[in-house]
């Protein structure tokens, strides 16, 4: 884990009780006090209205919420646009690519932060777009761009005076160095940034550089000195409501306590930085919390809750940006940076040809013997970091496995190479599908449609995760989850029906929410309970599926049923008759299987009134 990088803001003008104080200074730290009195003088038209960018600007700064900050970034842009204001567009794309961030969307903030820089006339300006942009690089891995952005805005910062953003500059670059390994050279970078923050006064400031000082104490193995930094920036940042930090400064504690073996500390700190990850929408956070606690379950042999917050992991693991994008972005090379810095890297190379003349034209024999030097080092290097680097992968790779799959099971997949299939005795099996969705799916952008299928989808994980279910496929609009399986339980039938309401319920509730324009689809709900066949199945991506004669039927009840239904078979309906209120619906024909009884689950007994 790297160190927390600050995320630099313009904010020059304060509101207080509907007028303007102008700084001399520039602010450095999220208000939301401040936004919240600000989104009531916007929204109640209390102001003049050459304010009107200013009051937007200093929302999309104070927010802490990152959709409110977004939100307040789009519509600055939008107005900014409409009135030609040439600063307060740079300012709105400057602030969304910081919002974008926040949600580790990369590779819109850095089209955002690029959009920014193509507009932007100022010098000064520019040297702090040339550190949001080294963060991009630093966050995706690529350290020479990162050291090289970060360096070129020090530079910048340093000639125009501006004390705020060169400490925040030479703060991201010691969380650089950080990454490579240089931990002296990153202290060195935060010692002096954290001396700047002190003398302008800016205690946000110095929580980032006190946390990043501690968590490099920590990798010096000086746990002292790591905690005290640590908490100190926690009690500042807390004060002014700065989550995001908090939650990677609460992560970083526990790694602490648990190298102590102090796990009961460790849980906590990992417990309160899911909780706060949680309330605010840090979704990286979560899916860093929740996979450090599965693993902490695991070390435990709690593997029900190990599997359960590993669940959690991989689905906010799978809604943050591919980091693929960000690299495709990040090599990327806009007009406005070659006309701007064509000159600088002329020069720079014409540097580097006239140092090589002169080496190689006085010392031919000892740049040789440098370079073969060089090589075997490397090379020896290389190989002890591989060596490390794949005896701590094939850890890994068995720990993901043993939280995907049984232990048992995991055993034989690692030794045979394959499964073999585990009989289930009694299982409930439920399909969903849309109404209709033939219908959209060729008349509809596929943007659109996959957009639609994913907002619903993703809220039936969660239904299904609550009532501790197992997801075992989705094909086109049709969903697939079962009960009672990889650990068998009584209440499987119940669970899976409670299940379906909810999910029945949710997509009829967003139907009477979504505008007229918008994708709205009926679902229809099958059940059916019985005997299955589970084993993992591929060669390279293991997936766990189920088959037999209860999954076909269960595919029957579902066709055969009726939108907002949930419709069961005998075999359900005998497990859950004494629970609900169930409608008979008579024989029907089945396609390949003749006639069936059908029944259609309403209330559970007992909730009338």
């Amino acid at each position: 884990m790297g160190l927390f990088k600050v995320i630099i803001y313009h904010k020059k003008a304060c509101v207080t009780m509907g007028f303007f104080l102008m700084l001399s200074t520039q602010v450095f730290n999220q208000n939301q006090p401040l936004a919240d009195s600000l989104e009531l003088v916007y929204a109640q038209g209390n102001f003049e209205k050459q304010h009107e960018l200013k009051i937007l600007h200093q929302l999309s700064v104070n927010h802490t919420d990152t959709e409110k900050k977004l939100s307040s970034c789009l519509r600055l842009i939008e107005k900014a646009r409409a009135l030609d204001s040439v600063h307060y567009l740079y300012l709105g794309y400057f602030e969304k690519g910081n919002a974008l961030r926040l949600k580790s969307d990369l590779s819109n903030a850095l089209e955002s932060y690029l959009q920014g820089a193509k507009i932007s006339k100022d010098e000064q300006e520019l040297g702090i777009l040339f550190i949001a942009i080294a963060d991009v690089y630093s966050i995706i891995g690529n350290h020479d761009n990162a050291v090289n952005y970060y360096q070129q805005s020090i530079g910048i910062l340093r000639k125009v005076n501006d004390s705020m953003n060169l400490a925040s500059a030479l703060l991201n670059a010691g969380d650089e160095h950080v990454n490579a390994g240089q931990l002296d050279m990153a202290l060195l970078y935060t010692k002096e940034a954290s001396l700047i923050y002190t003398d302008i006064n800016s205690p946000i400031g110095l929580a980032y550089s006190l946390g990043n000082m501690g968590m490099v104490f920590a990798k010096k193995d000086n746990d002292k000195d790591a905690e005290a930094n640590i908490q100190k920036a926690i009690g500042i940042l807390e004060q002014y409501q700065d989550y995001y930090p908090i939650c990677v400064y609460l992560t970083y504690m526990s790694d602490i306590y648990l190298e102590k073996k102090e796990n009961k500390k460790a849980l906590n700190y990992l417990e309160r930085s899911l909780m706060l990850a949680r309330k605010y929408g840090l979704k990286e956070q979560i899916s860093d919390a929740n996979l450090k606690l599965s693993s902490y379950y695991e070390g435990m042999g709690d593997f029900r809750k190990s599997n359960t917050h590993y669940r959690e992991y991989i689905l906010y693991r799978d809604s943050v940006s591919n980091i693929q994008s960000v690299h495709q972005m990040a090599d990327l090379r806009t007009d406005y940076e070659v006309s701007r810095k064509q000159v600088e890297v002329d020069l720079l190379h014409q540097e580097k040809r006239n140092q090589r003349i002169i080496v190689i034209a006085t010392s031919v024999a000892l740049i040789l013997i440098f370079v073969l030097a060089a090589v075997l080092y490397r090379r020896n290097n290389f190989i002890r970091k591989t060596n490390k680097i794949i005896n701590e992968e094939n850890k890994r790779s068995d720990s993901l496995l043993l939280n995907i799959l049984p232990d048992e099971t995991a055993r034989e997949l690692k030794q045979n190479g394959k499964v073999l299939a585990k009989r289930f005795e009694s299982v409930t099996v439920l399909f969903t599908d849309f109404k209709g969705f033939t219908h959209y799916a060729t008349n509809l952008p596929p943007e659109k449609l996959v957009e639609t299928i994913d907002f619903y989808f993703s809220r039936f994980d969660e239904i299904i995760e609550k009532y501790e279910l197992e997801k075992i496929k989705t094909v086109g609009d049709a969903y697939m989850c079962a009960g009672g399986l990889p650990f068998p339980t009584h209440d499987h039938a119940h669970r899976i029906v409670q299940a379906a309401f909810e999910i029945a319920s949710f997509v009829n509730k967003s139907w009477n929410e979504k505008s007229k324009d918008d994708i709205r689809f009926d679902i229809r709900i099958g059940i059916n309970t019985g005997p299955v066949v589970a084993g993992v199945v591929g060669t390279k991506k293991f997936a766990y599926d189920i088959w037999g004669d209860t999954v076909n039927i269960a595919s029957r009840m579902e066709s055969n049923s009726e939108p907002g239904k949930v419709n069961v078979s005998e075999h359900t309906y005998e497990l859950i008759k004494d629970a609900f209120d169930c409608e008979y619906r008579g024989e029907i024909e089945v396609k390949n299987r003749g006639m069936m009884k059908m029944y259609f689950v309403g209330e559970a007994v007992g909730s009338r009134q």
